[in-house]
């Protein structure tokens, strides 16, 4: 028996992570343009290219390197970004998952800063961690992007280092460029800590909302 990259629905009381389908291209051009400048280095489709992009993930997916989701809000059901399990690793044996990647993440302006993502974190994690039993999960970050860094460091993600000309840049003005990447990982042993301090943040998120 070989693993299969399969995401649930994973629901907690800010967000609702769904699998990614097409009904889900209206409201993702609605986030993809509410206010562009966080995304200096992040891959975010413009409106006309949300169907493209997908597509792209779907097939990502029927190929077993992806399981991508939208995020939904929960207080108004509106769709506010996406975010994915990436390139599973099976190390020791093909029917048990070791290591994943969380990536392919973005979310529109009105939902930064809200305590989406750190729900979204928390779920992802936890179903890594709690059922799928990895001994890592991975998150990447263009070594430039100090935004995208410090909300990786403050889920309680540890820099492994930067790999130089590791992936594509997404840059504006760096097409068909290389860029450098800086590695985090969150390990098992690691996780019961992270997970605290993300219920914690989470809880005070649904608190300043509730209030």
């Amino acid at each position: 028996m070989t693993f299969v990259l399969e995401g649930p629905v994973l629901e907690g009381a800010l967000v609702r992570l769904e699998p990614l389908e097409r009904r889900h291209a209206t409201g993702l051009a609605l986030a993809a343009e509410e206010d562009r400048d966080t995304y200096a280095f992040t891959s975010v489709p413009r409106s006309h290219e949300v169907g493209a992009y997908i597509e792209a993930h779907l097939a990502r997916a029927a190929a077993g390197r992806l399981a991508p989701y939208a995020q939904i809000a929960v207080a108004t059901g509106r769709v506010v970004g996406t975010t994915s399990y990436w390139e599973p690793r099976c190390w020791l044996s093909e029917d048990r998952l070791d290591a994943i990647e969380v990536g392919f993440t973005w979310l529109a302006r009105s939902a930064q800063g809200t305590g989406i993502n750190a729900e979204s974190k928390l779920l992802l994690f936890r179903h890594a961690f709690e059922e799928w039993g990895v001994a890592r999960v991975d998150l990447l970050s263009d070594a430039r992007n100090s935004r995208s860094r410090a909300a990786i460091e403050s889920v309680g993600a540890r820099l492994e280092g930067v790999l130089r000309n590791w992936s594509r840049s997404w840059a504006p003005g760096d097409e068909n460029r290389l860029r450098d990447t800086a590695v985090y990982s969150i390990t098992a042993e690691e996780w019961p800590e992270c997970r605290d301090r993300l219920e914690a943040r989470v809880r005070k998120s649904v608190l300043a909302v509730g209030g």
